[in-house]
């Protein structure tokens, strides 16, 4: 065989190690959920954004919660059947209002119990879908996000602000038809939000008088959108929240890693260290001090 045939037969291979591993990770993924619903006698089902990237050329492209997400969970929730409780795994910055609501609404009318698992964070929609579920499991560091409405890149709230701080006749009329929007926008939102949260009042799984104040906290634009509600935050509003993964949502999500570019920004030894190993006995060295 010469040398032609052996450069083909490798560039043959190279094309095909890509595919072939997507193949194995998917393999790998796919029996690892098959584990968990066995597990807990449930129906799982993943909802994970990380940061992609585009072939070749290396551009990053964040995900978002998008309609794509919601016809496939909606499909997923309909071929569950009524007595089978539902376990989620979020992992998301947020997205469209439009798909998070299909998805709260679809999560709120199964029978069963729905259980939402945040490994890391559930932001924005991420937090509503939260809101949906009859409880929420948290690792003890991930965080939850505000759900008040953005139009474009500037908080609702923010644009309404500017009606309180300026007078009428020295705003101009795009902002004042913006500011119109943004009420609508917030009132839209605490409707909704508060239709999941009463939902959960007939099994005391959150008590009516914490309502107004979880909605006044989370859609009224008090801190930034991006703002980490971390557990205590959250238990203390008065959200079902249980801090503690079990060990199998941290194995489920090794198999949805970031892509990589280029050199890792962390990188450590994955062993479950006991103690800290013991320095070398060096040789003392010559001469004074």
């Amino acid at each position: 065989m010469n040398f032609g045939n052996l450069f083909l037969i490798f560039l043959v291979l190279s094309s095909l190690q890509p595919a072939l591993q997507r193949r194995l990770v998917e393999s790998r993924r796919l029996n690892a959920i098959r584990m968990l619903e066995q597990k807990r006698g449930s129906r799982v089902i993943l909802l994970i954004h990380r940061q992609e990237s585009i072939s070749l050329l290396g551009i990053p492209l964040s995900r978002f919660i998008n309609i794509e997400d919601s016809e496939q969970i909606l499909r997923a929730i309909r071929l569950t059947p009524p007595n089978v409780p539902i376990d989620i795994i979020l992992h998301t910055p947020g997205g469209l209002v439009l798909a998070t609501e299909q998805i709260a609404r679809a999560l709120l009318r199964h029978p069963s119990k729905v259980t939402v698992f945040i490994p890391h964070y559930a932001m924005s929609g991420g937090t509503m879908l939260a809101m949906a579920a009859d409880e929420i499991v948290m690792d003890e560091n991930a965080v939850l996000g505000p759900v008040d409405p953005q139009l474009g890149n500037v908080a609702a709230a923010s644009v309404l602000r500017v009606l309180e701080e300026k007078p009428i006749e020295k705003i101009d009329d795009q902002t004042i038809i913006t500011a119109d929007l943004s009420r609508k926008a917030i009132a839209q939102v605490q409707r909704f939000v508060r239709s999941l949260l009463e939902d959960a009042i007939p099994e005391q799984k959150i008590q009516p008088e914490n309502i107004d104040k979880i909605i006044e906290r989370l859609t009224t634009g008090q801190v930034t959108h991006d703002y980490p509600v971390a557990v205590e935050e959250a238990t203390e509003m008065g959200l079902p929240v249980t801090a503690g993964l079990p060990l199998d949502i941290y194995s489920l999500m090794d198999l949805y890693p970031q892509p990589m570019m280029g050199r890792p920004s962390v990188q450590y030894i994955p062993l479950p260290y006991q103690n800290p190993p013991s320095p070398p006995n060096l040789p003392m060295p010559k001469g004074g001090a």
